[in-house]
């Protein structure tokens, strides 16, 4: 095997060092591990039962395939890194045995619990201490999922420590006042509970400067002055935005770059988002703090599972991996029906709960969603270039596959027109991200002041009863509003979001009170109240 920690010593004689397995007829150990279920971990405490009678190994307290396999992962470490496996009855209890456990992150912990109860370990030695990783063949210890959601419950716990694989060290040290330890292989866990090496604690260097430079950028876009004031009206109220032009009009160029202006995430935010992707396995570098909003633009195949998540264990889905950030849907009457309809619900509460038969899950979802869409089956209705084929009822029904209900819970309607050759060929830059991003963080920061000792944020999540009070209208501007309604037969709920997005423009102005010009601008992102049926 080759991998040695401290002072060298033969196989018999690092065995002999701890004692041989006790010849008592049975023998008790327990050691904290963790098990994730949804976001949130749970305790797990590992029991292990070592007695005479017919050798065997069982694991009990709903385990998953991936835990029932650790038997032989368990059985082939120990015994590759020069440890006896007695042959005797082992039992490994996973209580509380009424929740599912799955994954292989209680390899670490049984072997341990394997090690103490048959003396060749201190019992005292996993006093304290969580662990969780899972083991090689060869003993070595393997990277899990969850470890920042476990580091968590393991600090209200109580917990003075954590063991875990030396690739997932970083992300647990994310928790303060938790020590944490990383171990690259099962004989430097076992020699440093012995007490026979020393290990430091985990630091971690800072939160900033975790992750590369933007790799886009506003200045990218050519023309398209509409389109961008309207992403950063957005962006600066959490609003949702729909893109419609023609092929090749820049839509996607566009919304790809939205995530670019948003805030940077503040520690609870950046927490909460690095615990999902921790939890979904998809963080970009173990021990990454996920400062900047995420981007998430699935394909339109995606199933509504794919989206909201699912699974026997429910792992999180496209809304919740972009909470915080954007979710994009390009292609947006593409998605089947029941996909966009069953995204009614996180797009209102910021969450979405998965109903299972052992227990109801809820995940954050709080996104900003840009979708795109062309104006017609052929792309090219309104576009100067290109002359449009298709009929009125195909164009009514292209535009319908997107259900009304859907089209209320979009804030900003923005048509992306075809650029002329000559703005195509600027060579002056346009206006970039970094000054973009400063006033929509100006604009946050009077909604946040005026938003202060209540559980909102940003002007797209107020409920109808603020919106009233704080988008405050004079006769001029009610009057446009009136006629804005009956023109366009405007629902309540889109009445609304053109409240909210008019109070979004004045902070962006920073002033007091809505004028009519900021509602008029908020009025003509309704297009599409004026094509579908």
């Amino acid at each position: 095997m080759g991998v040695e920690f401290g002072p060298k010593k033969s196989p018999a004689a690092r065995v002999h060092s701890r004692g041989k397995v006790s010849e008592e007829a049975r023998m008790l150990a327990q050691v904290v591990s963790a098990s994730v279920f949804g976001l949130e971990a749970f305790p797990v405490v590992v029991q292990v039962d070592v007695a005479t009678g017919l050798p065997g190994f069982t694991i009990v307290g709903l385990p998953d395939a991936a835990v029932q396999e650790a038997k032989e992962r368990v059985r082939a470490a120990l015994k590759n890194a020069s440890y006896e496996v007695p042959p005797r009855r082992i039992t490994v209890n996973l209580a509380p045995a009424d929740v599912r456990k799955e994954g292989p992150g209680f390899d670490l912990p049984m072997a341990v619990g394997i090690l103490v109860a048959t003396g060749q370990l201190p019992r005292e030695a996993s006093h304290g201490t969580a662990m969780l990783g899972e083991l090689g063949l060869d003993g070595s210890v393997r990277p899990v999922t969850g470890v920042l959601s476990a580091a968590l419950v393991a600090s209200r716990m109580g917990l003075q420590r954590i063991l875990v694989p030396a690739e997932n060290a970083l992300e647990a040290a994310i928790v303060p006042e938790l020590e944490v330890y990383g171990v690259s292989h099962l004989l430097e866990a076992v020699q440093f509970l012995a007490g026979e090496i020393n290990l430091q604690p985990v630091q971690r260097n800072g939160t900033e400067g975790d992750e590369p430079a933007d790799e886009v950028d506003f200045a990218d876009v050519r023309g398209q002055e509409h389109a961008r004031r309207a992403l950063e009206i957005a962006a600066a109220g959490g609003h949702n935005v729909l893109l419609v032009g023609p092929p090749g009009s820049g839509k996607t160029m566009l919304a790809r770059r939205l995530s670019t202006i948003l805030p940077p995430l503040e520690w609870e935010e950046a927490v909460e988002v690095t615990r999902i992707y921790s939890v979904a396995g998809m963080l970009p570098s173990r021990g990454t703090l996920l400062r900047r909003p995420p981007f998430r633009a699935p394909h339109h195949t995606a199933s509504a599972a794919a989206l909201l998540g699912g699974g026997t264990v429910p792992r999180p889905g496209e809304v919740s991996l972009a909470h915080r950030g954007v979710l994009f849907l390009d292609e947006l009457p593409e998605f089947h029906r029941d996909v966009l309809e069953a995204l009614r619900q996180p797009i209102e509460e910021g969450r979405v709960t998965l109903a299972r038969a052992a227990a109801t899950v809820t995940f954050p979802a709080a996104f900003l969603l840009v979708c795109a869409m062309n104006p017609c089956p052929c792309g090219h209705l309104g576009d100067r270039v290109r002359e449009c084929t298709c009929t009125p009822s195909q164009v009514r029904r292209y535009q319908t596959k997107v259900s009304g209900p859907l089209l209320d819970r979009i804030d900003l309607h923005v048509e992306v027109v075809r650029l002329a050759p000559h703005v195509l060929l600027e060579e002056r830059p346009g206006e970039g991200s970094r000054v973009i991003r400063e006033r929509v963080v100006q604009a946050r920061r009077i909604q946040q002041e005026r938003l202060r000792g209540t559980p909102y944020r940003t002007n797209a999540h107020l409920p109808p009863a603020m919106v009233r009070k704080v988008c405050g209208l004079d006769e001029a501007g009610k009057a446009l509003l009136r006629a804005a309604i009956e023109r366009l037969g405007l629902s309540a709920r889109a009445c609304d979001r053109v409240l909210r997005v008019a109070r979004t423009i004045a902070d962006l102005e920073a002033s007091e009170r809505i004028t009519p010009a900021h509602l008029a601008e908020a009025i003509q992102y309704r297009v599409l109240d004026r094509r579908v049926v």
